[in-house]
């Protein structure tokens, strides 16, 4: 079990456990963790925190009470601890101005659209993790069985070691 965890934001609880059924095949390397509001989620990050845990990918809805998914991720771009976490935007009713703040203010590496085709989410949920080990990891082994094995092994070669 790794210490980089998935989280997902979504306000509606169905959507939430789709999503979660979705990424299924990832949660026995990647633990998949779950709020329904950003304050929650900033709950959820103190706690991952706390544990010495690393978020690898956070998929939030956009739109929620409280603070939007955009807000939520912006200010994880400008928190040093989630920074680097991979930000999937995943929503039915961002406008044009709140995808283009995500992009720029987010660093937002993503945008789905609802409704999504559940292969489609996992496929950009494996790019974005595959990315994130390629980053953060120097041992990129123990990931080659669930994420981009190809990609995995030529930054393997690149770097001249595993």
């Amino acid at each position: 079990m790794s210490d980089i965890y998935i989280i997902c934001v979504e306000d509606e609880m169905q959507v939430l456990d789709v999503i979660v059924k979705d990424l299924e095949p990832l949660e026995e390397v990647f633990p998949v963790e779950v709020a329904v509001s950003a304050d929650e989620a900033r709950e959820l990050i103190r706690e991952i925190k706390k544990e010495g845990g690393r978020i690898g990918l956070a998929i939030c809805d956009h739109v929620m009470p409280g603070d939007s998914g955009v807000d939520l991720m912006v200010e994880m771009q400008k928190d040093p601890f989630t920074e680097k976490t991979r930000k999937v935007l995943l929503t039915g009713q961002a406008g044009l101005e709140a995808t283009i703040e995500a992009v720029n203010m987010a660093r937002l590496n993503r945008y789905i659209g609802k409704p999504w085709d559940p292969e489609q989410l996992l496929n950009v949920a494996k790019e974005e993790l595959t990315q994130y080990v390629i980053e953060q990891e120097k041992n990129l082994l123990p990931y080659m069985q669930i994420l981009d094995a190809a990609r995995l092994q030529e930054e393997i070669r690149a770097r001249g070691s595993v």
